[in-house]
């Protein structure tokens, strides 16, 4: 449970930060005078959290998996796909609401704007690419390419976050309080869906039984 309350404490923290203008941001400002230095390449990898990118990543996983738990005939073979889904939508439910509480000025490097506070980009690249490893990892039989899978879904949403600072797109606060809603987020999907294996293991009859 440390995976949920945790993150959910700093994301809290921080949110406080940004709202009453607490000396965390005035860390977090030299620090993102340190890190920007606008260039294609940050721009690229900030592109990587749009949702015109990752949501089509993350549909194309939930096409897969569910054509293959269908054709394999699991019990409530749609549920994992349609959880993700709904994980998916779920984001602007939560980071709209909060960039408009905070209303958080941009850096420098972009015009004059608010509603920076939490990355919505982070937060999509989060669950997009999060949920599509958590659910692609049960069907690699080997251990070498479910870590390949890990690291790459980390090497993208370290990406899109080195990017979005590097490019001047978002303070470091605003993707770190994307990590830790990401996080909580992505625990109770594993959650979710480990409860809904359970009680399907429960209700599937063994095969040695039958009518008395």
């Amino acid at each position: 449970m440390g995976l949920l309350g945790l993150p959910a404490l700093l994301f809290a923290l921080i949110t406080w930060q940004v709202v009453a203008d607490g000396p965390l941001l005035r860390v977090d400002e030299r620090l993102s005078r340190a890190l920007v230095h606008p260039d294609r390449a940050s721009e690229l990898l900030a592109d990587l959290g749009n949702v015109e990118v990752a949501v089509p990543v993350l549909g194309a996983v939930l096409l897969y998996v569910a054509q293959r738990s269908r054709r394999t005939g699991a019990h409530r073979w749609w549920w994992p796909a349609t959880a993700a889904a709904l994980l998916m939508a779920l984001v602007p439910l939560l980071v709209v609401p909060v960039k408009v509480l905070t209303d958080r000025p941009g850096t420098p490097a972009v015009p004059p704007a608010t509603g920076y506070f939490p990355s919505g980009h982070t937060a999509t690249a989060m669950i997009a690419y999060g949920a599509a490893t958590l659910l692609l990892l049960p069907r690699l039989r080997s251990s070498g390419a479910r870590r390949c899978l890990v690291a790459l879904c980390a090497v993208l949403v370290l990406g899109v976050s080195f990017g979005l600072v590097r490019r001047g797109y978002h303070w470091p606060l605003d993707v770190v309080a994307s990590w830790c809603l990401g996080t909580v987020l992505l625990t109770g999907f594993v959650l979710v869906l480990g409860r809904s294996s359970r009680r399907t293991s429960a209700g599937t009859p063994r095969s040695d039984t039958g009518p008395g």
